[in-house]
């Protein structure tokens, strides 16, 4: 008896604290998925340069039609696979390949998305650009968010999210492949806001 308290003492408080972990993991991730932006795009004003980042032909698709309304002067494609050319990236988005390509960039050194943060950085001060529209998937802006103002805190962004028709957002815990895709990118978030915090 005397031996299972002493257990218990030692026990019951990291096990407190684990469920209370636990208990604000969950909670954090629920408002990470029911805060995803449902719609496209938050604002119509220009900036200097409009930033896509590769993983979803509908981005480069969106970023396009930006940079044909007049919402940029340069359209930054980050990302891309190297031996990958413009014409290829356009016909992949489904994209007329002579459509807008003396004002397209295609940026081949990033790899993540901390490589797109440093790479767009770096394109930004050659061009002495200092604000640019940010167009990547809804579930992915978050992060991409805080990784741009790492890199580049004087850099006026202006998030453009996309919503992929493949994410269903509505009833997100009942689509396996959506859940998997909120739980990765949460808990990549949470990385990159301990990153964040800690640079402030």
């Amino acid at each position: 008896m005397i031996l299972a308290r002493r257990v218990a003492r030692v026990l019951l408080p990291p096990v407190f604290l684990a469920g209370l972990a636990l208990l604000g993991w969950f909670g954090g991730l629920i408002w990470f998925a029911q805060t995803i932006p449902r719609e496209e795009g938050w604002a119509d004003r220009a900036t200097d340069a409009i930033v896509v980042l590769t993983g979803g032909s509908e981005r480069v698709s969106t970023g396009v039609q930006l940079l044909a309304k007049g919402l940029g002067h340069t359209l930054f494609v980050s990302g891309v696979h190297q031996g990958v050319e413009l014409r290829e990236v356009l016909r992949a988005a489904k994209l007329d390949p002579d459509t807008l390509e003396c004002c397209i960039v295609l940026g081949y050194e990033a790899g993540d998305t901390v490589g797109n943060a440093a790479e767009t950085a770096a394109w930004m001060a050659s061009r002495d650009y200092h604000s640019l529209r940010l167009v990547t998937s809804n579930y992915h802006m978050r992060r991409s968010l805080l990784e741009f103002d790492m890199a580049m805190p004087r850099v006026d962004v202006v998030p453009h999210p996309v919503a992929p028709d493949a994410v269903k957002l509505r009833d997100w815990w009942r689509w396996p492949g959506t859940l998997a895709l909120i739980v990765n990118e949460y808990n990549k978030y949470l990385f990159t806001l301990a990153r964040h915090s800690l640079l402030s």
